[in-house]
Formats: structure tokens, sequence, C-alpha cells
């Protein structure tokens, strides 16, 4: 017994320095990418080129394979150009940016040729300002994007270092996608390369059939309640119970969706047929605003989230059968929409498959919704006459709203509904 004591005492000593290197790892990720020497790390600027210098170099340091087999430390980089129309104007503007992609091999002889995609986009919104995506329309300030998605891009690095130890049966794409707040453009360019790339010069499949999975990683930097959001689990067959076996497993609570469609990377690859598995831990009152700063992470989550994809990619690259792919009609609404407005609530996306309608988990005094009477705990079931079952409904009647209006907003308050009339702002946070 005394021996078995001695050996579990070992074994933890050993454990908690590996998990605080891996989240202090994460830390300085997160507060170099989310600095405002980056300046919001909007496309094309420098701080888009600091940030992916930055990727680039963690991944040379892992040693691991670039795309473009030729061209060493540039052949990580795949450049695309692409065309944002200048406002009030006809003329538009062409930025160009990239992808960043490094490729590990699969150990097994016949599941090699099957690739995994994990990714993570890099960039984010810049200063800010009108069309912009920014909460904060009147405000000209570095937006850092700590959460937004530093905190994805800090989880895959540390994957990469993981798989690169562990090695898998299945080969592993590690991408860090650009211009994915300008409308997923960088997945979407990445997709259609592949299909016209000379396959002797890359390190990828032959064709996109090569991919059988995608993993996304977008805002998993603000965990509460040990809570994660698992959507495309009904892509492919086994995704569900694979998702749910690996939480019962890492103690996680998890919401599962269906469909593989929503406003992130994952679902430019759902549109081209290849299941996917997106995870996130949801939305709050700093998203796409100046406030998306480091110091508001929960890096205690971010290591839990890292554990939990782990083992969930981990157990992806071992099936033994192809992941099939399930045509899964979209329910998600919100595409990239722009706010004009805001109640001045963190709604609880983790329960939203546990109550009918979306919990407000804060309502921030001073903002409309606390105004006119709605708290925390509140589950609001319609806004402006219109349902609201779930995120996605959520945010669709927000854009949908104009500022200086007045809207009934119906919420569940214990056994009660209540009505409350809410007179709506401008959106700044």
């Amino acid at each position: 017994m005394r021996q078995k004591y001695i050996l579990l005492s070992l074994l933890f000593t050993l454990v908690l320095p590996i998990h605080a290197q891996k989240q202090d790892a994460m830390r300085q990720a997160v507060e170099y990418l989310a600095s405002q020497e980056l300046g919001g790390r909007f496309p094309g600027t420098v701080g888009d080129t600091l940030a992916s210098e930055y990727i680039v170099g963690q991944l040379r340091k892992l040693k691991f394979k670039p795309i473009v087999k030729a061209k060493k430390e540039k052949g990580f980089y795949h450049d695309f150009t692409y065309g944002k129309k200048v406002e009030g104007t006809d003329r538009t503007e062409e930025r160009t940016t990239h992808n960043i992609i490094a490729v590990l091999p699969g150990k097994d002889k016949r599941l090699k040729h099957e690739y995994i995609v994990v990714g993570s986009h890099y960039d984010h919104l810049g200063l800010g300002g009108k069309n912009s995506g920014s909460r904060r329309l009147d405000t000209l300030g570095v937006h850092p994007g700590a959460d937004d998605n530093a905190s994805g891009d800090a989880v895959v690095l540390e994957l990469a270092k993981h798989f690169k130890k562990v090695r898998s049966p299945r080969s592993i794409i590690f991408a860090f996608f650009g211009a994915e707040e300008q409308g997923l453009i960088g997945s979407k360019n990445f997709l259609e390369w592949m299909k016209q790339a000379d396959q002797r010069r890359i390190n990828l499949p032959a064709t996109k059939e090569g991919i059988v999975a995608m993993v996304n990683l977008d805002m998993v930097g603000r965990m509460r309640d040990d809570a994660l959001s698992v959507s495309g689990t009904g892509t492919s067959s086994d995704f569900k119970a694979i998702a749910e076996e690996v939480a019962r497993q890492t103690n996680l609570h998890i919401t599962c969706t269906p469909d593989g469609y929503g406003p992130s990377d994952h679902a430019s690859f759902v549109a081209v047929e290849i299941p996917v598995l997106f995870l996130t831990t949801g939305g709050h009152m700093e998203y796409h605003t100046p406030d998306d700063v480091p110091s508001t992470l929960n890096y205690d989550g971010m290591q839990q989230t890292l554990e939990f994809t782990q083992e969930l990619v981990g157990r992806l690259a071992k099936m033994p059968k192809t992941p099939d792919y399930i045509s899964v009609p979209s329910t998600n609404r919100m595409s990239h929409a722009k706010f004009k407005v805001t109640l001045g609530l963190m709604p609880d996306v983790m329960e939203q498959s546990r109550i009918p309608g979306l919990r407000a988990d804060i309502v921030v005094a001073g903002k409309p919704a606390y105004t006119a009477g709605i708290r925390s705990g509140d589950v609001i079931q319609e806004i402006d006459g219109k349902p609201v079952k779930d995120m996605n409904d959520y945010m669709q009647r927000l854009s949908e709203l104009q500022p200086d209006t007045t809207i009934p907003v119906k919420v569940l308050r214990g056994e009660k509904l209540l009505i409350f009339d809410v007179h709506l702002n401008p959106a700044k946070k």
C-alpha cells in the first residue's frame, strides 16, 4: 500500500508540471497574438504578418513538414488574394494574406493516406470601425481577439506538439486560416487551391476526398462550468458517440448540435461534404470589442479543451473505417451578422439543449435588458414577438433590430412568463 501511495505521489508531481507547462505555453501564445503590438491582426497588415511569422516559427521548431516541399520556411504559407469593397465607392481593394499549413504524416500504412484537418483562424478585426464586425461601431481601437481566436490558435499549437510526439495512424493537417472574419475566405481558398495544386510539390492528399474529417476550434478561451459546445456531431455516423464518450472521460459537459454549419471555417468543409466537428466555449460580452483581452481568458478551461480535443482527434485518427458523411440541414442562421443594437446580456449557450429558450447568464447593470427589468437567470422565449429557442435564434433576432426602438421581450422566470419592454441602444457593449 505504501509503495502504491508513493508511486501515485510521484505520478502527480510529474503530471502537474506538464499541465502547467502547457498552460504557460498557451498563455504566452495568446498574450503575443492578442497584444497591442499586433494591432488586431487584420488581414494584410503588419500585425497579420507578425502573427503568421510567430505561428510558423512554432511549427518550424517542431520540425513539421510544410505544405510546399521545396521552399523550407516559406513552404508553410498558402498565399491568397481577395477583394474587399471600399466603403462609399465602387472600388474594390485587393488584400493578400495567407493560410499557414503544416502536415504530420500518419504512421499506419493504410490510414496514412487519409487526412484530418485540425484548424483555427488567426486573423481578427484590426482596429474595428464601421462594417468591420465590431460590436462597438463608434470606437476605433485595437480589437485584440484574445478569445477570437488567439485561444483556438494556442490550443492548436499545443495539439501539434502533442501529436508530433505521439503520432497518429492517419495523417493530420494543422491549419491556421487567414481572413476568416471577412467571410471564411482562407478556408474556402485552401479547399479550392487543393483542386489546382501540383501534387508533386505538396505534402497534401491528391484530392479533397483525402480529407476525411475537419476539427475546428474557434473561441475556446472562456469555458464556464466545465461546458463545451460541439457542433457537427450529426455529420458522420460515429461522431456524436465519440464526442460523448470523450466528454465522460475528460469530465466535461458538452452540448451537441448535429449540423456542421456556422460562422467559422468548419462551414467551408461541410459545404464540400467533409464531416466536421466544431468546438467552442461560446459567446460573451467582450466578443468583437476591444475588451477581448488575454486577462479575460480561462486558461484552466483551455487546458480542459486541449485534453478533450487531444482525445477526440486521437480517436478520429484511429477509426478503423473512413468516417462517412451525412448531410444535415442547417439550423444555424447566424452567418456573419452585423448587430446595430445590444441587449446587454451574456447568453448561456451551454444550457440551450436542456431548457426551452435561451438563458441569460449575465445581465449587465445599466444596459437595456437590465433597465427593462430582465435579470440573470431569466430564460428568453421571444424577442419582438418572434420565438427564441437557442443561440442561433437569439443572434438572428438581434441582427433584425434597429437602434432607438422599443421591443417586447418575453422571458421565463421560474414558472412565470413575463414580458418586458426593452428600449434598444446602439451596439457598444
